[in-house]
């Protein structure tokens, strides 16, 4: 494969567009427990919602999955959907809306560049909400290069930093 130039400095994912069976169950979760705003709905089919008041990170639709099932193990397709909070005190609060929520996590890590959790929206999609440590706070390794991790996350601790 030739070797190209890398991405421009600046590029990000813009947003992540999702198929779900039921789209009243998927706002219910992205809206009502992380606290995502819906911009827009197109009927009973899509939504899209926002942090913020961007257009879109969000974009749901039942489309093609309307009543549909979870693709089975040992498939391709969205590992997981990524949400980066700005700060540890938002972080702490999506964890505490997602235990108020009952939802149960699949996991939290520190990966030494950022603090994750795991847990799965109502369509057994992949969420993982988190947030980055300082650039100058990341591990290196002696050459330089990032030295990431997977220690447990003290869930405790960040709950702690929650503001109220």
């Amino acid at each position: 494969m030739p070797q190209n130039p890398p991405i421009i400095a600046g590029t990000r994912i813009g947003h992540v567009h999702l198929k779900v069976a039921d789209l009243e169950r998927a706002l219910g979760f992205y809206c009502g427990v992380l606290g995502f705003e819906v911009m827009q709905r197109m009927g009973s089919g899509a939504a899209f919602i926002s942090a913020g008041g961007y257009h879109h990170h969000i974009g749901l639709n039942t489309w093609e999955s309307k009543g549909g099932h979870p693709p089975p193990p040992g498939t391709t397709g969205l590992f997981h959907t990524a949400i980066l909070y700005p700060t540890r005190p938002a972080l702490a609060d999506a964890l505490y809306r997602v235990i108020q929520a009952g939802i149960e996590l699949d996991g939290a890590s520190d990966h030494g560049v950022s603090e994750a959790l795991y847990l799965r929206d109502p369509d057994q999609n992949g969420v993982e909400l988190y947030r980055d440590r300082p650039q100058e706070d990341w591990p290196r390794a002696p050459d330089g290069s990032l030295a990431m991790c997977t220690k447990r996350l003290d869930l405790e601790d960040l709950l702690r930093q929650r503001e109220t």
